[in-house]
């Protein structure tokens, strides 16, 4: 039941106070403790990377269903990509932390991707800082062209996955079989010696 694990790695982060302070400036909030809490979302965050598509879905089933956690929001930008060609599925949960004296719900935001789309947001994350998100029309077309072949990919990958495993049950079908009729013949050796 437990054979097979979906997820490839786990990336983790804890965004610095200067990173809150620029986000909080940027969407015009006063620099407070009362407005990161209330407006940033991503303070902790989590990427679960995983080889295929259908594995992404599943986890985040599996995280939906954890009795410990409170799915807050989702963002499936898998079904619905980003105008620059960004995948990527976005949970928003509370996850309780406990302290010495009271427990805390904590929004953590957990990104599921696969390896592929993690290369393709990796590097389009380091273009665009280089161009301080202001990159030349060429680039950002280019980067979802890229963006489209990283999607063939996935697709492929995936087709390829199922064959695979489509191949294997019926070969352990075959292997069964094979020692059902094994079984059959030794129980006739069997009993024709008895006669």
């Amino acid at each position: 039941m437990h054979e097979y694990n979906p997820i490839e790695h786990i990336k983790t982060r804890i965004k610095t106070p200067e990173s809150i302070v620029k986000k909080l400036r940027r969407y015009g909030y006063e620099i407070s403790i009362e407005n990161m809490v209330k407006y940033i979302n991503d303070i902790a965050g989590v990427r679960l990377i995983c080889s295929f598509t259908s594995d992404i879905y599943r986890l985040a089933e599996m995280i939906g269903n954890q009795s410990d956690l409170k799915v807050l929001s989702i963002k499936d930008y898998i079904k619905n990509p980003k105008e620059s060609g960004y995948k990527s599925y976005h949970m928003l949960v509370s996850v309780p932390i406990f302290l010495s004296d009271s427990v805390v719900d904590t929004k953590v935001e957990i990104q599921i991707r696969t390896i592929a789309m993690d290369f393709w947001a990796s590097l389009e994350h380091k273009i665009y800082y280089k161009f301080e998100g202001d990159a030349p029309d060429y680039i950002s077309r280019d980067l979802r062209e890229c963006a489209e072949m990283v999607s063939t990919l996935d697709e492929k990958m995936l087709s390829l996955n199922e064959a695979i495993q489509e191949c294997l049950e019926k070969q352990e079908e075959l292997n069964m079989s094979t020692k059902t009729k094994e079984s059959n013949r030794e129980d006739q050796r069997v009993l024709q010696g008895l006669d």
